[in-house]
């Protein structure tokens, strides 16, 4: 995952990636009551059986340490097990992210830029991909109930990889479908997403998860060697 430069770049890290929304900011990531059996946990199984794909739109507010908004935005992401993933950003400064299952593409529209980067079998290159792969997150984070908050069921996952992007994340649950999402760096930020309008396995467009970098951007990173030969030809 990238590092937070600049809190423009910030919302790369979720989705680097992601959106709790105004409201969630007000949201404590304790629970005032004790956990319940059959909790969080127990609907996040459910949640992700016979789970292929996901789509949901989003909205994401980035808190500094002293509690400032240091952004907000809004756009709509998609997810394919076991690997893939678009995250576009909407409004003034929209940016499109994809991942095709070798590497992360991240298209900045008002820079003309494409980063590009290998993508790693680890949850930092989307938090969200953890739900597709509840094996992998035990293995990767220390799972604990939260109870239930303002009518969220809440699962805690503390990373257990000492250099994480996100040392903490808190998943939570409303009607049984994934509502909120909460994450906490090692530099004191807190990104927060609220979803909508969630879509189980929902059909795909084609070509939805790959992407082709539009004449006259400059190309940053691990770029693949057909790309690289496309530009040299040109």
């Amino acid at each position: 995952m990238i590092r937070l430069p600049t809190p423009r770049r910030s919302r790369h890290c979720l989705v680097l990636f992601t959106a709790l929304s105004v409201c969630m900011s007000s949201l404590p990531l304790a629970a005032e009551e004790p956990a319940a059996p059959a909790g969080a946990r127990a609907t996040l199984e459910a949640f992700s059986r016979g789970l292929e794909g996901l789509a949901a739109d989003f909205e994401q507010v980035v808190i500094s340490q002293d509690g400032a908004i240091m952004e907000e935005g809004a756009g709509d992401v998609w997810l394919a097990r076991p690997d893939r993933f678009r995250w576009s950003y909407h409004g003034d400064f929209p940016e499109l992210i994809v991942a095709d299952g070798a590497h992360v593409w991240l298209y900045d529209e008002g820079l003309e830029q494409v980063t590009v980067h290998r993508q790693s079998s680890r949850a930092g290159d989307s938090p969200l991909l953890m739900i597709t792969d509840l094996d992998g997150m035990d293995e990767a984070f220390q799972v604990t109930e939260l109870g239930t908050v303002s009518g969220l069921q809440l699962l805690e996952l503390a990373s257990l990889e000492p250099e994480a992007q996100f040392e903490r994340m808190v998943l939570g649950f409303q009607d049984g479908e994934l509502n909120r999402l909460v994450l906490e760096d090692a530099f004191g930020l807190r990104t927060e997403l609220s979803f909508s309008n969630v879509r189980r396995n929902p059909p795909v467009p084609e070509g939805h998860f790959r992407f082709t970098p539009p004449e006259g951007v400059d190309l940053v990173g691990e770029v693949p060697d057909f790309i690289a030969g496309q530009e040299a030809d040109g």
